[in-house]
């Protein structure tokens, strides 16, 4: 299959929460908010010693036919309602990541550009907003390779935005994507992700570091494999002065249906039974660890914690920024 590069104009419960209020605050981690006022489509807050920048790419607008498909639709439908939520839309955040450690500007995923909905697109110019110019960015990691997370590498030029950054993807990843004639090895509906993914990775200037589990970018700073969205999947955990942050990207990609539901899986989930194994995992992880999780498309900044209810289940609780100790 001859692989083109698409230009920018052809491409477009209320449940009972006692155990929440019972967990020790020494359990959770704690997230001190800015002292300063930030632009609303960007967020700043401290994990430990990390700064921490939430900075939105905008909104995806997508079925919600594609959430739960092997649930009963009706159920799907009332979770929907239940939660406040459009039975028919599912507007998606996109919330990226910067994390400041010393000399490290890291960021995770880069957006999608214009190359494909009209509501994204907007990271370089929300980054520019709060004075972060893309040349001071010191690495770069792509949790996975679609669209909404990597087609935005590159400019109109087609050159790196992120000229001076180390490029850092899983190696499962990278090899799934960059398989020779992988755009004919897939579903139809699939083939423009595949050109998109093989265009982006191949950007010319890039080199990559192709990541395997617990690979550490700088002390405080390391990836770990998360697979289920896509075949070779990853996340990042921030941990500074025993405080700890997971960058979920899109292991857990609703805030609430993923939670609370987390063997509900997603059309574009690759690997269904690992996608549920992944969530988990993290679930029992961040809530019997206290860590606190970001998510890539949850309501913005996507910032909070996971608890663990009486019947087994988990919820996901939206940070409560205490702005008396903002650092």
């Amino acid at each position: 299959m001859t692989i083109f590069k698409p230009t920018r104009r052809q491409l477009l419960e209320a449940a009972c929460l006692t155990p929440m209020l019972a967990l020790p605050a020494s359990a959770a981690t704690n997230l001190l908010a800015p002292s300063r006022p930030q632009p609303a489509a960007s967020h700043r807050f401290k994990v430990g010693q990390a700064q921490i920048t939430v900075i939105s790419d905008g909104n995806l607008n997508v079925p919600v036919a594609g959430l739960g498909v092997n649930a009963d639709r009706a159920e799907v439908q009332k979770f929907l309602t239940d939660h406040a939520l459009s039975a028919s839309n599912n507007y998606a955040h996109t919330n990226h990541v910067l994390v400041e450690m010393g000399d490290i500007k890291l960021l995770v995923d880069v957006g999608s550009g214009d190359r494909f909905q009209d509501s994204a697109g907007r990271l370089v110019a929300n980054m520019e907003a709060i004075g972060i110019d893309p040349a001071d960015i010191t690495h770069v990691f792509i949790t996975h390779a679609h669209p909404d997370h990597v087609w935005g590498i590159r400019d109109d030029f087609d050159e790196p935005v992120f000229t001076e950054a180390e490029y850092i993807i899983g190696a499962g990843e990278y090899d799934w994507w960059m398989t020779n004639d992988r755009a004919n090895m897939v579903e139809q509906s699939l083939q423009q992700f595949v050109v998109g993914a093989v265009n982006a990775l191949s950007t010319e200037g890039l080199e990559w570091t192709v990541a395997q589990n617990n690979h550490e970018i700088a002390p405080g700073l390391r990836l770990i494999d998360t697979p289920g969205h896509t075949l070779g999947h990853m996340s990042l955990v921030v941990e500074s002065d025993g405080q700890s942050l997971i960058a979920l990207g899109d292991s857990m990609s609703h805030a609430y249906m993923s939670v609370e539901q987390p063997e509900w899986v997603n059309a574009i989930d690759m690997d269904k039974e690992a996608t549920v194994t992944t969530r988990l995992h993290l679930l029992d992880m961040a809530a019997t660890d206290g860590m606190a999780v970001l998510g890539y498309h949850f309501p913005f900044p996507g910032v909070g914690h996971i608890v663990s209810d009486k019947m087994g289940g988990y919820r996901f609780m939206p940070a409560l920024w205490r702005w008396q100790d903002a650092g």
